[in-house]
């Protein structure tokens, strides 16, 4: 006679973390919700207490991707420390790690600043988007999940697509979880509803996990997201630079950071020579010029 489970309770843990180099909760903030182009100036214009605490605090709802249990998460900063409150049923410890790496919180940053002081252009974009670290994905599995929706579709239709799937689907605001995906029957287009059920399976195996793919070399990364069916060079960068977020890998595939880096630097000077004085940090570099081509041009990011 089997034993009936008993619900795991839930547990909250608050940890504080050093983050070595600039870092602005406010910022990194306004990045992670849409960086719309308004968004700075709304900023500064708002003054209600409230408006106040809430532009203080990071919150969000993710799947653990050690364990897929639904967390919900407050990041705050106290100058140069981030204290990171998890609730959840699971890993916590693993829910922090998570936490701390999709919002670059565990990238040693003490050097970022030296890439201003080589690179006008990026001194520049450091100056206008004060101590932003580069928010990702939740994790590489849900940058996967976009990777695949947004194929050959507008991002507006893409983001329906995601959105109905979590409110039907998911955990109380959390992303469907990989088991929950692979065994859904989708009537997306074209391969769309194959490649979500090799993602999940891959998600399953561990191979879309945010600590195994920082564990391994960015380009043997890279090699692996596109063994999944379904995953070409643009969806692995995706994966790798905003899934992980590592620091230090270029995009290869994104168009619209080549038309800015053409726009600020000039077609005549190779591309090459500029994205070199942006190590250790060419995807932090890419994201800020990114950023502001946002706020300039209002494209949506993809």
């Amino acid at each position: 006679m089997s034993t009936p489970s008993v619900p795991r309770s839930t547990s909250t843990l608050e940890t504080t973390q050093k983050v070595l180099g600039p870092w602005s909760l406010p910022t990194s903030k306004l990045f992670w919700e849409g960086f719309t182009p308004s968004a700075l100036a709304a900023q500064e214009e708002t003054t209600n207490e409230q408006a106040t605490i809430e532009r203080a605090q990071i919150r969000s709802v993710f799947l653990c991707d050690s364990d897929w249990q639904r967390v919900e998460t407050v990041v705050t900063q106290n100058g140069s420390v981030a204290r990171i409150s998890v609730i959840g049923q699971g890993n916590l410890e693993d829910a922090t790690a998570q936490v701390s790496r999709f919002l670059s919180l565990d990238i040693d940053a003490r050097e970022w600043p030296q890439v201003g002081r080589a690179d006008p252009v990026i001194a520049n974009a450091q100056a206008q988007l004060p101590g932003l670290r580069p928010c990702g994905f939740h994790s590489p599995y849900e940058a996967a999940v976009w990777a695949v929706l947004s194929q050959r579709v507008q991002m507006r239709q893409a983001a329906k697509i995601k959105a109905d799937l979590q409110d039907r689907y998911g955990d109380n605001g959390a992303f469907p979880a990989p088991d929950v995906l692979r065994g859904l029957s989708l009537d997306l287009p074209g391969r769309k509803a194959e490649y979500l059920h090799a993602v999940a399976e891959s998600a399953l195996e561990g191979r879309l996990a945010g600590s195994y793919l920082r564990s391994i070399p960015a380009h043997i990364a890279l090699q692996e997201v596109q063994q999944i069916l379904g995953l070409g060079p643009f969806a692995a960068e995706l994966v790798v630079i905003r899934g992980a977020n590592f620091a230090d890998v270029l995009p290869h595939n994104e168009h619209r950071l080549n038309a800015e880096i053409v726009e600020q630097y000039g077609a005549e000077r190779p591309a090459a020579e500029i994205v070199e004085a942006w190590r250790p940090f060419r995807s932090w570099a890419a994201v800020h010029l990114r950023a502001l081509r946002e706020m300039r041009t209002h494209e949506i990011a993809g």
